[in-house]
């Protein structure tokens, strides 16, 4: 894929933690360029794997940072998922292991939750999980109820250290029943192919934004839009030499994306008309 003018690029998926803010605290340069998007006339989206919480409680968090964000200006693996699946059965019946945010999320996109007869076992970042909700998922599982996950991470960062994540729940559910799930969240397709019905911004026009590799970086490959990798987070420029995919862009954060955003934007509007 030849790679885009920034200028091109009419909307920006953009990671959250490690990208827009860590943990608690906002990075250098997060509010200006969410600015130069609204001053500039492009659209944008918040993408996070994390299906644990949703995008209410990511608003409010935003909103608490400086920058007045909406529900339907986040898109989490959880909501992913949900429009995965509504595209092929719509009103499906699932068993879910997931928090009461997720359950909320799959309610409220018309979904039947219940162990009775599922078209679907659906695995989410689940805190509330139990030795129940495991036993149940694998014999569904082995009598071959099609298994979800909504994301792949192994481990969720706290300020406390890792914690185990959704991926981490897969590996036990896959161990137990020899069956491994097919995954929505990043770096699979699926997530980019829910944010372009969403955004209806074609791919072409479209850049993911974020701060690990062999996430945020990878969805941009494996979906065939724009990759940029901002070194605010956990990806350093130490670990580009020996990485398996390489980003379109590097930025040192999302202020300096702002700067060669409109430095772009201004060469374009020099640029001699042809025809």
């Amino acid at each position: 894929m030849m790679m885009r003018r920034l200028a091109d690029i009419r909307c920006f998926l953009l990671d959250m933690d490690g990208t827009f803010y860590l943990g608690e605290q906002l990075l250098p340069g997060s509010l200006d360029f969410m600015r130069y998007l609204s001053h500039s006339g492009r659209d944008y989206l918040f993408l996070t794997n994390n299906s644990s919480r949703s995008a209410v409680f990511y608003a409010e968090k935003l909103t608490a940072m400086g920058w007045p964000a909406k529900p339907q200006d986040i898109l989490t693996s959880g909501e992913a998922a949900c429009l995965y699946l509504a595209r092929r059965h719509r009103a499906a019946r699932v068993f879910l292991l997931g928090t009461p945010d997720l359950e909320a999320e799959f309610a409220a996109h018309g979904f039947t939750l219940t162990a009775d007869a599922p078209d679907f076992v659906v695995l989410g970042f689940d805190k509330t999980l139990t030795y129940d909700k495991l036993t149940t998922a694998c014999r569904l599982i082995r009598a071959g109820v099609p298994f979800i996950a909504t994301h792949p991470d192994i481990n969720c960062p706290t300020e406390d250290g890792f914690i185990p994540d959704c991926g981490a729940m897969t590996e036990l559910i896959a161990a137990s029943t020899g069956v491994r799930p097919h995954i929505i969240g990043k770096p699979h397709r699926d997530i980019i192919d829910a944010v372009l019905a969403k955004t209806n911004c074609p791919a072409s026009a479209t850049a993911i934004v974020g701060d690990r590799l062999y996430t945020d970086i990878a969805t941009g490959k494996n979906a065939g839009i724009t990759s940029i990798l901002v070194l605010s987070g956990e990806t350093k420029a130490a670990d580009l030499g020996s990485a398996a995919v390489a980003p379109d862009y590097i930025f040192a954060d999302l202020g300096t994306l702002r700067l060669a955003l409109a430095a772009d934007d201004q060469q374009e509007e020099r640029l001699p008309v042809r025809g």
